[in-house]
Formats: C-alpha cells, sequence, structure tokens
C-alpha cells in the first residue's frame, strides 16, 4: 500500500486541529467525511486520544492511502477507513449510530450541492443529541465571497465542473434547519477558510 500526501493537508493542520480542540467532545466515535489520504486522520487520533476517529473516503487509492498510514501509525484509536459515497443518500445507513461528532474538512466545494445536503442530512440522522458536525472550507456571507481570492478560486473550481463551487452559509444553515440541525457559530480560521458549526437539535 502507498501512503499519499496532500500539501493542503499539511498547510491547514495546526489551525483546524487547535480549533478542534474547543469544539470536540471528551469522548466517543468521530466520524471523519471524505478524509482523503488520510493525513489529517492521523494526526487527528494522535491529537484526541480519548477519541475513536473513523475515517472514510470514496476513493479506492485515498482509502488504500489511509489504512496504510494506519498501519504505519498503529494508533489503537484510528479505526480502519469505511467506503462512503455522500453522493448517495443512503450513506448514513453504512455508519454506526450515535457518533459524538462529524467533520468534515474541503467537501462541500469541490462537490455538488448534493454532497453538501447529504452531510447535513446524515448528521441529522446519526449524531447524538448536541453532537457537533463541523464543516471546514471557503463559504460565502449573504451571497458574498469573504475575499478576492475566493471570488477567483470559485470561479475555478466552476470551470473545472459546473456543479462545484464555494457555498453560502445561508443556505447551508437553511438545509439545517430543515432536519434538525442548526447552525450554531462561523469560526473564523486562515486563508479566508472558515469552519461551520452545527449541532443536532
Amino acid at each position: 500500500m502507498s501512503r499519499l500526501t496532500s500539501p493542503a493537508a499539511a498547510r491547514n493542520l495546526k489551525p483546524i486541529t487547535e480549533k478542534l480542540r474547543g469544539l470536540l467532545p471528551a469522548q466517543g466515535t468521530v466520524l471523519e467525511l471524505a478524509s482523503g489520504p488520510g493525513e489529517h486522520a492521523i494526526a487527528f487520533a494522535r491529537e484526541f486520544a480519548a477519541l475513536s476517529w473513523q475515517p472514510t473516503d470514496v476513493d479506492p487509492d485515498a482509502l488504500e492511502s489511509i489504512q496504510a498510514w494506519r498501519q504505519d501509525s498503529q494508533l489503537a484509536n484510528l479505526r480502519a477507513p469505511m467506503s462512503v459515497d455522500l453522493a448517495q443518500d443512503d450513506w448514513p445507513r453504512l455508519v454506526e449510530a450515535d457518533v459524538a461528532a462529524i467533520v468534515a474538512i474541503n467537501v462541500c466545494h469541490i462537490s455538488p450541492w448534493r454532497v453538501s445536503e447529504n452531510i447535513i442530512l446524515g448528521a441529522s440522522m446519526k449524531l447524538k443529541r448536541d453532537g457537533l458536525l463541523a464543516i471546514y472550507g471557503p463559504f460565502k456571507r449573504g451571497g458574498q465571497h469573504t475575499a478576492p481570492s475566493n471570488a477567483n478560486f470559485d470561479a475555478s473550481l466552476r470551470a473545472r465542473d459546473a456543479a462545484w463551487g464555494i457555498r453560502d452559509v445561508g443556505d447551508l444553515e437553511s438545509t439545517a434547519e430543515a432536519c434538525a440541525m442548526s447552525f450554531r457559530a462561523w469560526h473564523d480560521m486562515p486563508s479566508n477558510n472558515a469552519i461551520l458549526e452545527f449541532r443536532r437539535t
């Protein structure tokens, strides 16, 4: 098996870890959606040793990479990766009930809008009461980009795939309200990114 790396993961790991430290519960299972190569999963499992970390992805190469990182790390609280396709409405059936938190990093803007909807809907089905859904990435507020660089990035995403693009926090909040989730906070992050904090009501 080959371990893959992502430059973006190395850049954003420290600030995301620091912010999650104040948001994640003390114990329980954390479901990481679209984990990619697995660098985040390794670092988070090491940092939050009292939590059981469940990485997922739909890409076979990513799943193989996660497993390779996992075998090398020998972290007891890092579970074997699961194949989860967020484009499928029934993805929650693959996951155990009552997870303590769900984390999705850099997913919403490089996938169709349906994936963002399915993340929030799935969280409403699987999270414990007041459980955390943390979504990281670039977002718009009130239909406006938070920086010119984000506007340029959005244009480049849509040029690659018309179904991709930076999502508006208002649309995510409306989706959450429709399925027993509440938007609690926008947490500013470096490079014009944010962590959106949702809770199961």
